[in-house]
């Protein structure tokens, strides 16, 4: 960890510095999310039956699922822990941390025995690793977040924030891709006994990407400017990011949080959750339900930078109320396209989904960013994104499958994610007046 004295100030960073800052950002946020979403494809084809053998189906999926949201509720632990040392140290050592315990913690997956071999202690080690894979996720978002936004030259802080959002489709292609090819080249059988393992092996490389960024890349500008007052702060008392967010700016952070909930729940539901409802409850191939997922991934990769650069002209919250808005109109009609069991119909209820979530996606990390000044930007950006995460996303294809369960229709889905929608609608316009009201001051 950097832990020299305040610097002063550094010159202006060149273009083609901020394009490999920007370019390091999103390769780490890239590999981070594939990591993390290796477990959540195992999670519905796999390690139900590996590790939890002894429960039925729907159970086995419940209790792999269950891993799955463990990983969410440590998230805002990681996002709090590296928030603190990233606005009081600076934000690249928290994200070179953050990738080195990430690649660890996916590759030892990876090398987990199954309860089959070690019994009860394999169920408990998955979820140990699933915990520090959430601090990991947590701790990342805001460093590279950070690196991005805070090198962005004026008025594009959207678009250099979007490349990091970018991490998640391309997390979401790789991951299926890799999952496609270890299926097609080894066939069912091979695959539940060892090929599911590739994919979290690759957590290896992570550790380049952590050593590349640990020794190419300078910490941002706004924190080395921020860096001076902060050590002026530290002398007269010690200062807690944590501390200030939570006594000063918890609203914020609520309302961040409520904004995005719905985002993060909606996309788990259509990555994750419809991954198993399809395959296990509409009796669709897996390989056809895991293409039409990386198909529809593709097309974020240009509809979140357009979102992104829109926000830079239009304003954040117009373009991201809008996102929210369109959530609320299609979860109906999503289901109601998936529960034909026709793939040409499940592709077109989640291609439009995953529009709707690009509109969202490519500006909250500006959005995000913006709503907290550099002293304290790490800790507030990283908690609002992390409790949406663990109220939307980390809940989300376990509440679906319960809900499946209990009411023998996707409807329930859908209502669930609508009543995120309007909490979300809500939260955008209470920040929108906030920010109308500051713009008036």
């Amino acid at each position: 960890m950097d832990t020299a004295p305040p610097s002063a100030p550094a010159a202006a960073p060149t273009d083609r510095h901020r394009r490999r800052v920007a370019t390091a950002a999103a390769l780490a946020s890239a590999v981070e999310w594939y990591d993390y979403f290796v477990f959540g494809i195992a999670a519905a084809l796999v390690l139900g039956d590996l590790y939890f053998p002894a429960a039925s189906p729907s159970a086995g999926v419940l209790a792999a699922f269950a891993t799955f949201a463990v990983g969410f509720l440590a998230r805002p632990v990681g996002g709090v822990i590296a928030g603190h040392l990233g606005d009081r140290r600076g934000r690249k050592p928290m994200l070179v941390l953050a990738l080195t315990l990430m690649g660890v913690a996916t590759a030892g997956i990876g090398l987990l025995p199954t309860y089959e071999t070690i019994g009860i202690a394999a169920p408990v080690l998955l979820v140990l690793l699933r915990i520090l894979q959430g601090l990991a996720v947590g701790a990342q978002w805001g460093g590279a977040m950070l690196m991005a936004t805070e090198y962005a030259p004026e008025g594009r802080r959207g678009l250099y924030g979007s490349l990091v959002q970018l991490g998640v489709p391309i997390g979401v292609v790789t991951a299926n891709t890799v999952f496609l090819a270890a299926g097609a080249l080894t066939g069912d059988a091979a695959f539940a006994g060892w090929a599911w393992r590739v994919p979290f092996l690759v957590g290896f490389l992570v550790l380049g990407l952590a050593w590349y960024i640990h020794t190419r890349v300078e910490e941002t500008p706004e924190f080395r400017a921020a860096e001076l007052a902060l050590a002026a702060q530290e002398k007269e008392r010690p200062r807690s990011p944590l501390r200030t967010v939570l006594r000063h700016q918890l609203g914020t952070v609520l309302l961040a949080g409520g904004s995005f909930a719905v985002n993060t729940a909606t996309f788990y539901i259509v990555v994750t959750g419809v991954l198993d409802y399809a395959t296990r409850e509409l009796a669709m191939e897996r390989s056809a339900v895991l293409t039409v997922s990386l198909c529809v991934s593709l097309t974020q990769l240009a509809l979140i930078p357009a979102a992104a650069a829109l926000s830079d002209r239009v304003g954040r919250l117009r373009v991201y109320a809008f996102g929210a808005a369109g959530l609320l109109v299609w979860a109906v009609p999503m289901f109601l396209l998936i529960d034909t069991a026709s793939l040409l119909w499940l592709a077109a209820g989640t291609f439009v989904a995953s529009c709707f979530l690009s509109i969202m996606y490519g500006p909250q990390a500006a959005l995000f960013a913006e709503l907290f000044s550099a002293e304290t930007r790490y800790t507030g950006a990283s908690l609002g994104y992390q409790i949406a995460a663990v109220l939307g996303g980390g809940l989300a294809p376990f509440l679906m499958v319960l809900l499946l369960e209990a009411t023998g229709t996707s409807m329930s889905v859908a209502a669930y994610i609508m009543v995120l929608a309007v909490v979300a609608l809500l939260s955008i316009k209470v920040l929108a007046s906030r920010a109308a009201g500051a713009d008036r001051r």
